[in-house]
């Protein structure tokens, strides 16, 4: 559906554009602008059940946050300039200095926070041909470094990256990140490493991967760099298979991590293999994963990222030092029952093989996830998330938990 105007004139105004090339009446850069606002109301509930009368007992808050993106096209002429945009609220709608601390608000325990925190930022884009340039505010969803977004607000890196596809099924990425917003913060902070101690103001990343096989087979080769504290090479493969109503799947990706500069984390020797194997037909896919962590350190990986391994769940990552780690999980698809929109998959991960005080030690989590969005009437794009997780770990103790999403995404322009 074309724009109108009015819808134009508020792109240019939530884009904060103010380009005067005589080419922008005729440009892509209106044309193609999109913008978004996401209600998003989470409800989280962890029961500490390992804990002590003296210690928190259960973290429970409940917020509402408010998330706009917008995205302008690219100014005519042999480079094309554009603008993205970021903005977040989040409200406090419960919680309390007893149970405070489950990363949704700017709150410990101890001390419920703020009624409310904010952010915004913005980068601006330049284009040649099929390669972008992006300087600003980022939320890269890469291999070597994805942007987390499990809370309420999403983690946002200030930097710049360059992604170019010129030639075809190849895409080639790099670029530089010198610091961090935080889920639950409102302040970019220098960048630290889940696993490693230190702090860094530069993630220095390059790599990509190129798709061949009439894009059924993926390799990928990855580096990055926390500077002064670690660096890290990934040699991924992924391959898909289709044999008669089945659709066979494995993605196999190899870590390898070192030291770094003056090594502020640490010496850190790593490596980690991930196995991820599926099958699915119709609604039902059924998967079987691996993790083994080798050398001697734990994995390490930017704080609140995504790390691309097979057994990074809703609360353990089975990451330790020489854990070994195996999965089962299954997912359905109830559209092919008359219910599109609604899906659900249950997993479950068991650990072993790492020590904690001198022993040998294990682990395990339990996952169910159930989501529903509401596809047609006045409702439509209103979606709703159960997250079930227990964990019983001889490291993390015991936890049961529940988060409970409803998000509206409600398309500006």
């Amino acid at each position: 559906m074309s724009k109108t105007p009015l819808a134009r004139a508020v792109a240019l105004a939530t884009l904060g554009a103010s380009f005067t090339l005589p080419s922008l009446a005729h440009a892509e850069f209106i044309k193609d602008s999109k913008a978004t606002l996401e209600l998003r109301n989470f409800y989280m509930n962890r029961d500490l059940r390992h804990t002590t009368a003296a210690q928190q007992s259960k973290r429970e808050e409940w917020a509402q946050g408010f998330i706009l993106k917008a995205e302008s096209g690219f100014t005519e002429g042999t480079v094309g300039f554009g603008l993205d945009a970021y903005a977040g609220l989040g409200l406090k709608l419960d919680s309390s200095d007893e149970h405070a601390g489950t990363n949704l608000l700017p709150s410990t325990f101890g001390d419920e926070g703020p009624g409310e925190y904010s952010e915004a930022t913005a980068a601006l884009k330049a284009r040649l041909s099929k390669t972008v340039l992006k300087v600003g505010g980022l939320m890269p969803k890469l291999p070597i470094v994805s942007s987390g977004d499990s809370r309420l607000l999403p983690q946002v890196f200030t930097g710049g990256m360059l992604n170019s596809q010129e030639i075809a099924g190849l895409s080639l990425n790099a670029g530089q990140l010198r610091e961090v917003n935080f889920r639950d913060s409102t302040d970019s902070q220098d960048i630290r490493a889940s696993n490693a101690g230190g702090e860094s103001d530069r993630y220095n990343f390059g790599g990509g991967d190129y798709k061949f096989n009439d894009g059924n087979t993926t390799v990928g080769l990855w580096y990055g760099e926390l500077e002064d504290i670690y660096d890290q090479k990934l040699y991924n493969l992924v391959h898909i298979q289709p044999i008669g109503d089945w659709k066979l799947g494995a993605n196999l990706a190899y870590f390898d991590s070192n030291d770094n500069g003056k090594r502020l984390g640490g010496k850190i020797d790593n490596t980690l293999t991930s196995v991820n194997l599926w099958a699915g037909t119709g609604a039902h896919t059924f998967r079987l994963g691996y993790q083994k962590v080798g050398g001697d350190n734990a994995f390490p990986f930017l704080q609140e990222t995504d790390p691309y391994i097979v057994n990074y769940l809703q609360i353990l990552d089975f990451t330790r030092k020489d854990e070994k780690s195996w999965q089962a999980r299954y997912d359905i698809n109830f559209a092919s029952y008359g219910i599109p929109g609604l899906a659900a998959f249950a997993r479950y991960v068991t650990g072993d093989g790492f020590e904690v005080g001198g022993n040998n030690a294990k682990e395990w989590e339990r996952d169910v996830d159930i989501s529903y969005t509401i596809q047609e009437g006045p409702l439509k794009n209103l979606a709703l998330r159960w997250r079930n997780a227990m964990v019983r770990s001889d490291a993390a103790g015991e936890l049961d938990e529940n988060r409970l999403i409803v998000s509206y995404t409600l398309p500006l322009f």
